[in-house]
């Protein structure tokens, strides 16, 4: 099969169209038919080399997977041939453990994440995953509108609905709304009904994430905005703040928290650490938390999010899989709005 593989850390150049050995199902491992794959921010700190725990090179890069099973292993029993499915973003868990067996196997000490251990991720052909990390996509679902949900969408109900419960009325701030991440973000925090505060670094992205239903902040790159996010709030700060960039603006979004206020954690755009008192945090009675991914659960709802029209996947553009490494170049510029998604 045709797949795009990192055999050595490094800029785009380094992402190579090649031949390898189609897979083979074992166990409970379903081989997919790749139809469209996401190009995740993940997948570029894979490559560059910034993301280094669970790694094993080389890879084939790729977690957010659309396709149809073709061939299933020996243990596989809810899953078959013909069926069209997305992944959870993970090859497997062990499905035993105290996490898994409590809805959270995300934390799974076990957890393969697709795209990071070996020659098997969404750039390619062919992607083996076990059956417990694929869902159905709705029918009324196109594969690269679907491919890209379980991440972006789900990440988001992870951090939106589930760690921070945000109630109808609360004021949320989305950082990073231009992005895969924070574009669906937006969609999410306004169907729980709450006011919805947004920061990008790009004008050309404006008008969009206001048809979304966010006021937006205009920022420029690493300038403080907690003023404006005040002056926003009538001083009082936002009740919740879904953080997708990380340390770049860690201090400006805790300086535009309201007391009694939910910070999630849910991207990190780069490999720098941040100085924290944490006085700052427990004197004004601040949680911080973070949302890890997406459960299979949240997938499916997500994917029903989808369905019924209460968010919409934003793609920019889909490209062939010859074009991985231009796709890597534009995401590292900020430029994409939404994601990009590459069809093998």
């Amino acid at each position: 099969m045709r797949a795009v593989v990192v055999t050595t850390v490094g800029g785009p150049e380094v992402l190579e169209l090649v031949a390898v050995p189609d897979p083979v199902p074992q166990g409970a491992e379903c081989l997919v038919q790749v139809f469209a794959c996401g190009v995740c921010s993940h997948d570029v700190a894979t490559r560059r080399g910034t993301l280094k725990r669970g790694i094993e090179l080389p890879v084939i890069c790729g977690h957010e997977i659309a396709g149809e099973i073709v061939e299933v292993g020996p243990a596989v029993s809810a899953r078959r041939p013909g069926e069209v499915v997305v992944s959870t973003q993970r090859r497997r868990v062990c499905g035993s453990c105290r996490w898994c067996r409590t809805g959270r196997e995300t934390l799974c000490p076990s957890l393969e994440f697709l795209g990071d251990v070996g020659l098997n991720g969404g750039y390619a052909e062919l992607v083996l995953v076990e059956e417990d990390n694929l869902v159905p996509i709705p029918a009324n679902l196109s594969p690269a509108e679907a491919c890209i949900v379980a991440c972006t969408v789900g990440s988001e109900l992870n951090a939106i609905r589930d760690v921070a419960r945000v109630r109808a009325g609360e004021t949320v701030l989305v950082t990073g709304a231009g992005g895969g991440l924070g574009i669906h973000g937006i969609q999410v925090a306004a169907a729980c009904g709450a006011r919805v505060l947004a920061t990008t670094t790009t004008p050309g992205k404006v008008a969009l994430l206001e048809k979304l239903g966010a006021e937006v902040l205009l920022v420029d790159p690493g300038a403080d905005f907690a003023e404006r996010i005040l002056d926003h709030t009538d001083g009082h700060g936002v009740d919740v703040a879904i953080d997708n960039v990380g340390t770049p603006v860690f201090h400006s979004v805790r300086r535009s928290l309201a007391r009694a206020a939910r910070w999630v954690l849910v991207g990190q755009l780069t490999g720098d650490f941040v100085s924290l008192n944490p006085a700052q945090l427990f004197l004004r009675g601040i949680d911080l938390l973070s949302a890890i991914s997406t459960t299979r659960q949240q997938a499916i709802d997500a994917l029903e999010l989808v369905s019924r029209g209460l968010v919409a996947p934003i793609i920019e553009e889909v490209r062939p899989l010859e074009e991985a490494s231009d796709a890597h170049r534009r995401v590292e510029s900020g430029t994409v709005t939404g994601r990009l998604v590459l069809t093998p």
